[in-house]
């Protein structure tokens, strides 16, 4: 079963629109990094999404650095600074589609956002 992971920080002040459009960002992107089999066969299946918290940017590089070691595709989401957020403020990180067993030794012990 396939499946995509966003992880956000709670440690930003925005508003629930600011970060609902960042989540909508990452989980774009995230799919535009996949095989085209892989993101037809996640969209047959329901296209199961999941979004993480994490408490701030530490954190989140914490599991960035786990990604890379692992060689997992994902994308980083910045904010462009033109309203709520200072420019370039990493807000979240967007993770497959890929396979919920691989992504799940990463990012399964932290809580739904």
């Amino acid at each position: 079963m396939l499946k995509q992971v966003i992880i956000v920080r709670k440690d930003l002040d925005w508003s629930k629109g600011k970060l609902a459009t960042h989540v909508a960002h990452a989980s774009l992107e995230a799919a535009l990094q996949v095989d085209r089999e892989i993101l037809e066969k996640w969209r047959k299946e329901g296209a199961k999404k999941i979004v993480l918290k994490v408490k701030d940017l530490k954190e989140l590089e914490k599991i960035e650095k786990k990604l890379k070691e692992k060689k997992i595709k994902y994308v980083k989401i910045s904010d462009a600074g033109l309203t709520q957020l200072e420019k370039g403020t990493v807000t979240c990180i967007g993770v497959g589609p890929i396979e919920e067993k691989i992504i799940d030794k990463i990012t399964g012990k932290l809580k739904l956002l």
